[in-house]
């Protein structure tokens, strides 16, 4: 039941609260962090995109799918 109150619905699916805060966190850090170091121009935009493209790939390899998947073959059951 404590896992139930742990998981929110986000487009259909249940997350974790803290893997979503994290995860917020990250791309929101590399983002600005990318928008920030970028000299003038429109180049502030490209890195900042970059940097959300990074913060997703960082988030993606640090918190790991919770789901477990089982196939059953039709025949079998």
């Amino acid at each position: 039941m404590s896992d139930k109150k742990e998981n929110i619905e986000v487009w259909e699916d249940l997350v974790r609260i803290k893997d979503l805060v994290l995860s917020l966190f990250i791309c929101s850090a590399t983002s600005l962090g990318g928008y920030l170091i970028a000299p003038a121009g429109q180049q502030p935009l490209v890195f900042g995109l970059i940097g959300a493209v990074a913060g997703f790939i960082i988030s993606a390899i640090i918190i790991k799918p919770k789901r477990n998947f089982s196939y059953i073959d039709e025949e079998q059951a």
